[in-house]
């Protein structure tokens, strides 16, 4: 028998992480690399791993970063690590950011996600597994962007800017601001973990690490006002 597919694990749900691991461990083809909660333990991983590293099973909003981050850092440092997102993040900027990043495959959690061994054990046979709610609606939008008018991508050409969701931009703006996630969750009616999904949210969408970089980066895309003077 040939040696089982390395699979790395990076997700920062502990019940998530360790469904995940069941999978992985449950399939004699696989074998299971690490499993770590955060971009930072990610990265210790892709860089001191000895052994082969064949697949990653990635989360893209982390408590300290953009799994999108580590999908390029895999693809540059461990070209032979195949990237598949596992996230709640189903709209189609981010997926086509993923993929950009050098993801090949993506699913989704709250869509009844297919089996994780198989969808490893597909990307390493030459496949692109893809949930297919997510499917469609990347299916959709390519048919509805005239033939030809696809942006143009490579070096000095901007990417276009993420589309927030209406609340996204409201807890921005209320974050923009100054206001604690505690104070957002209380301006908006929500709870506190429904604010914390939407900064995760927009983390992974803008590829940020922190509210300042956020804040930032939105208002340099346009995405949110200059404050009043």
């Amino acid at each position: 028998m040939e040696r089982p597919w390395e699979v790395l694990i990076v997700e920062d749900d502990a019940q998530t992480r360790a469904f995940l691991a069941r999978c992985v461990d449950a399939d004699p083809r696989l074998a299971l690399a690490g499993s770590v909660g955060t971009r930072s333990e990610a990265l210790v991983r892709l860089a001191e791993c000895a052994t082969p590293l064949d697949a990653m099973l990635v989360d893209l909003g982390l408590p300290d970063g953009s799994g999108l981050d580590l999908i390029a850092h895999a693809a540059e440092h461990r070209p032979a690590c195949e990237s598949i997102v596992v996230s709640v993040f189903g709209d189609e900027s981010t997926v086509l950011a993923a993929i950009e990043a050098g993801a090949v495959g993506y699913l989704h959690k709250d869509a009844g996600m297919p089996d994780v061994a198989e969808a490893v054990l597909a990307v390493k046979a030459g496949g692109s597994p893809i949930s297919p709610g997510i499917a469609r609606r990347v299916l959709a939008r390519c048919r509805a962007a005239p033939a030809g008018s696809r942006p143009a991508t490579g070096p000095g050409v901007q990417a276009p800017a993420p589309r927030l969701s209406q609340r996204e931009t409201e807890v921005l703006e209320l974050i923009a601001r100054g206001y604690s996630y505690a104070e957002t969750a209380r301006r908006q009616g929500v709870s506190l973990h429904t604010v914390q999904a939407h900064i995760k949210s927009l983390y992974a969408k803008l590829a940020v690490h922190s509210k300042s970089e956020a804040v930032y980066e939105a208002s340099r895309l346009g995405l949110l006002a200059p404050p009043p003077r």
